[in-house]
Parts: C-alpha cells; sequence; structure tokens
C-alpha cells in the first residue's frame, strides 16, 4: 500500500512538473533555462487581454513617440504580455530592430557582472568581504573590498574623470580595463572618499570586477561571461562588445537628431557596460534569477538590500542593483543605463513577478519611463503616472 502511495504520488509529481514545462513552452517563457527552470502560476486569459491592452496604451502614451528606436517587454509569471520592436539597430544599412537584435544595453550590463561575481560567491570561488588585493596583486587602495564594489562604496573615482583631470590620457589611444587598475596602482589616483563611508555610483567599480572575473576564472571577460552566464541560460543573442570584431556590424547609436555616434576612447572597458543583448534575452536571464540553483537564499537576501543610509530618501542600491525602498509598497528593484546614444531600462519585482525591459540605441529619456509601468500590477506604488522620466541615475 506505501508503495502505491509512493508511487502514485510521483506520478502526480512528474504529470505537474510536465504540465509547467508545457505551460512555459507553450508561452515563450523558459525553453532554454535548463537547470535554473522556475514554474509560474498559469495566468488567465482574460487577465493577460487586460493587462496587454492596458499596457500598449502606456507604451504609446509614454515610450513609443518622438521615433523611438528601441526594443520594450513586460512579463509576468515568465509569460511575455506585451513587446514591441521600433526603428533602426543600424540606420545606414536599413537594419530594423528587431527581437533578436542585440543593442548595447549600458550599466544594465553591470546586473550581468554582477551575477557573475555573486554566482561564484556562492561557489565559494569569491568572498564578499575579501578584499579586492587578494584577487589582483598590488592592489593600490588594500582596505576595498568586492562588496564595496558592487555597492559602489569602494571610494574609487570614475575613471572618465580622472583620465581626463590627473593624467590627461591621450584619447587617440583606447583606454582598457588593465590601463585603469594600472593607474590606480600608480598611485596617483587619489580615492573620492573613504572606502565604505558613502555611495557614490562609479564604473570604474565594474571594470575592476571585470578584471576579478578574469583572474578567478581563467578566461578573458568576454570568455567567461558568455560560458558561465549567456550559455547557460540559452542567451543566444547576447555577447561582450569586441571593438576589433565587431564595431563596424553591431547595432549603432544615435543622437535624437538620428546622426550617428562615433564609438571613442572609453568603447573597449568592459564589466560597466559593453554588453549587447535583447529584451527576450533579458528576461532569460530575469527568470533564472528566482532560481534557488542561479543565486541561493542567503544571497539573495544580500543583493537586493540597501547599503546606504548617510542620506535620506527612497533610493539606494543593493549588490549590483537599484532600490527605491517605500514604507508603503515592495521594495522597487531595478537599473538603468545610459551611454552614447544607448538607454536602457530593466525592472525585476519579485514580489509581483512582473518583468520589464525597454532598450534604446537612439537618444532618448523615455526609456526611463519604465517604472511607471509596475503600477499597472499593483497600485500601492507611489509612483505619479504624469511625472518626469528622470534620468539613467533615477
Amino acid at each position: 500500500m506505501k508503495f502505491l502511495r509512493l508511487l502514485l504520488l510521483s506520478a502526480i509529481l512528474i504529470a505537474c512538473k510536465d504540465k509547467a514545462k508545457d505551460f512555459s513552452k507553450k508561452n515563450g517563457t523558459q525553453k532554454d533555462q535548463g537547470d535554473f527552470f522556475v514554474a509560474f502560476n498559469e495566468l488567465d486569459k482574460s487577465y493577460c487581454d487586460k493587462q496587454k491592452e492596458e499596457i500598449s496604451y502606456l507604451y504609446n502614451k509614454l515610450i513609443n513617440k518622438n521615433d523611438f528606436y528601441g526594443q520594450f517587454l513586460v512579463a509576468k509569471n515568465g509569460k511575455i504580455l506585451f513587446e514591441d520592436y521600433e526603428g533602426f539597430a543600424y540606420k545606414e544599412k536599413d537594419d530594423k530592430n528587431r527581437k533578436d537584435k542585440p543593442l548595447h544595453i549600458a550599466s544594465v550590463s553591470k546586473v550581468l557582472t554582477a551575477a557573475v561575481i555573486l554566482r561564484m560567491v556562492d561557489e565559494g570561488k569569491i568572498g564578499l568581504d575579501d578584499k579586492v588585493s587578494k584577487y589582483l596583486k598590488g592592489f593600490y587602495h588594500d582596505e576595498i573590498t568586492v562588496r564595496m564594489l558592487l555597492n559602489h562604496r569602494s571610494g574609487l573615482r570614475h575613471y572618465g574623470y580622472f583620465i581626463e583631470r590627473d593624467v590627461k590620457w591621450d584619447k587617440s589611444k583606447r583606454i582598457t580595463n588593465q590601463d585603469i587598475l594600472d593607474l590606480i596602482n600608480s598611485g596617483k589616483i587619489h580615492l573620492e572618499s573613504t572606502p565604505g563611508t558613502r555611495f557614490a555610483y562609479c564604473n570604474t567599480n565594474y571594470s575592476i570586477l571585470a578584471l576579478i572575473i578574469e583572474k578567478v576564472s581563467g578566461m578573458r571577460y568576454h570568455e567567461a561571461m558568455d560560458k558561465l552566464l549567456f550559455k547557460p541560460l540559452g542567451m543566444k543573442n547576447t555577447f561582450v562588445f569586441d571593438y576589433e570584431k565587431h564595431h563596424d556590424t553591431v547595432s549603432q547609436t544615435y543622437k535624437a537628431s538620428r546622426l550617428r555616434l562615433a564609438f571613442d576612447h572609453l568603447d573597449l572597458v568592459y564589466g560597466d557596460k559593453n554588453i549587447y543583448s535583447t529584451a527576450r534575452d533579458l528576461l532569460k536571464f530575469d527568470l533564472a534569477t528566482y532560481s534557488d540553483k542561479f543565486f541561493s537564499d542567503k544571497l539573495r537576501k544580500e543583493i537586493f538590500k540597501g547599503y546606504s543610509y548617510e542620506s535620506k530618501g527612497e533610493k539606494n542600491y543593493g549588490l549590483g542593483i537599484r532600490l527605491r525602498e517605500w514604507k508603503e509598497a515592495p521594495t522597487l528593484t531595478y537599473h538603468n543605463g545610459w551611454w552614447h546614444g544607448n538607454t536602457s531600462s530593466y525592472i525585476t519585482q519579485k514580489n509581483d513577478t512582473v518583468t520589464i525591459i525597454a532598450l534604446s540605441n537612439k537618444m532618448t529619456h523615455n526609456t526611463y519611463q519604465t517604472k511607471k509601468f509596475i503600477k499597472l500590477f499593483n497600485p500601492k506604488y507611489p509612483i505619479k503616472l504624469d511625472s518626469d522620466a528622470g534620468g539613467a541615475n533615477e
């Protein structure tokens, strides 16, 4: 009798699992998630239709205007409720934006860099409170830790500023991550603040994290990201930019006037930016972050908590993720980006199992309107639909 019960229970569990997989495939959610598959509750068709209509209205009102070039996607429970692709990826070649066309995701790249570092933490290869000098021998500022790089409390200055003001970098030469590290280790670049005392968003932090990934993995950052993140998650249209290989084939970036912007001396630096991806690939990444096999529950709590309370207000930063901490609503977890004419926004609302992604390769602040869409899923969020879009740091 006990054996029959166990057999029946096993059959039920397998059937449930198969049903979840069938639902996932039918709704285009996690075909390639592999070990990181998470089953979500199925959504009612009438709910999906209603949400799609409301999202479409808000999208055309807030984002898809002024000749929008880009990608936009909203998903709940892994199901895409709405997506749209507009304008050109490479106007001069008549190459239009589409669901499989990668765009530069600007500082949303930091979320992916952080993910690889954090998975190394879960695997015991890196300690959050290890000193950077443990991995990068001779690192000049011995008191800076991995956690301080992740949450922007290192006190390091932005490389884009110190190469202008302190070393007068020759702009005919493209600076690399190793150049940045060498300049820091020269002792000529002073800190902005004492490490661990205050928040200051700084691209330098993530250029250094990329070097740590290289040191720990034994691979170039480009290869490590592909092997450790993109391929396992089935992110087939995601890669790290390589100037020599990609500069004339990737999607281009434009001013609001449609004038194409050229690459410059900062375009070899990676970790802080320089990942190209699609809205659909970023959804695959987001869904994986719900899995305990991707991030342990213990680590997830470290990622999505605020670390900077020296200034009043709702804005904060976790480990590779921005936060809006409200008393009357769940914390908003997101990241924005801006590089040249590329703007991006990634929202991952775990409480509501909602993903919102906007990518644009023609300069616009409309991309940052994405946070207003969470009101459609939870009216408690204190966001005004008629407020300004804000900028990348909002």
